[in-house]
């Protein structure tokens, strides 16, 4: 059945080390998901989902604009991020995983996300609505984001490892 998603209780976030002492934390502004539930049955559920590259905000207009560049996620050529399932697993409770493949520029690679169900209510409204937390850990490099900068002390100054948070809200398709 499908579902679509609540932007307004929904977010895609991301964190990555900076200079080896501290992180960025950053999100996405602008982004769509079709959603197909089975709330009998989640793993017969799927998942795609859209994120427009350019709408990356790190709270750092500077920064932004070079995420934004030909140096990292070159929204201009390549202006979206997919990221479509493959496959739903239970791994007991309210608790799953969800395989598919995660495109980033040109580049396609496999992705587990950590997925819970945060649970099904019907709204004050009379709309049946579902929560779902996600994680995942990436590395930045496998999907040709290789731009960095040595740091004197022997460090860089962008991390590999990108962890990936979403909160989502869908509500029941009429």
């Amino acid at each position: 059945m499908a579902w679509k998603l609540d932007m307004a209780h929904s977010a895609v976030e991301f964190s990555v080390r900076h200079m080896m002492i501290s992180t960025v934390k950053g999100n996405f502004k602008d982004f769509s998901v079709d959603i197909d539930i089975d709330p009998d049955d989640l793993t017969k559920s799927s998942v795609r989902a859209v994120i427009k590259a350019a709408s990356i905000d790190t709270r750092e207009p500077q920064r932004n604009g070079h995420l934004v560049s030909a140096d990292f996620l070159d929204a201009e050529k390549y202006p979206e991020i997919v990221f479509q399932s493959r496959r739903v697993a239970s791994l007991g409770g309210e608790r799953y995983q969800v395989e598919g493949d995660l495109t980033i520029k040109d580049v396609t690679r496999p992705v587990s996300l950590d997925v819970t169900l945060l649970g099904f209510e019907t709204s004050p409204y009379g709309v049946k609505a579902g929560g779902f937390e996600a994680t995942t850990k990436i590395s930045r490099q496998d999907f040709g984001l290789t731009w960095n900068v040595a740091l004197e002390t022997g460090g860089v100054l962008v991390g590999d490892e990108i962890k990936i948070s979403i909160d989502a809200e869908v509500n029941e398709a009429a």
